[in-house]
């Protein structure tokens, strides 16, 4: 969720730092960490499914993002999920 030093009058890629912000973002998805992610609702809110141990796992990641260090978010909450359903094609490795 946003920090309390969001800009709330800027768009998401007008903040400060977004370069660093959405290229450690990427790192985390091509490390395996984030599994999907993105805004909820009007944005205010956004949601990561990840692979972790446990929540100081989840924690210590996320608190890497120039962002967070930067005040501009901070988590809400962690949840454990399961995943029980799931309609994605098998997804394929190329050679």
């Amino acid at each position: 969720m946003h920090g309390p030093d969001w800009d709330a009058s800027r768009q998401i890629r007008e903040q400060q730092a977004w370069e660093q912000h959405a290229a450690f973002m990427d790192g985390l998805v091509d490390d395996g960490f984030i599994i999907i992610g993105g805004p909820l609702g009007d944005g205010q809110q956004t949601l990561h499914a990840v692979e972790a141990t446990d929540e100081r796992q989840i924690r210590a990641r996320l608190g890497e993002d120039p962002w967070a260090s930067m005040g501009l978010l901070q988590i809400g909450s962690i949840q454990p999920w399961a995943l029980w359903l799931d309609g994605w094609p098998p997804h394929q490795v190329q050679g």
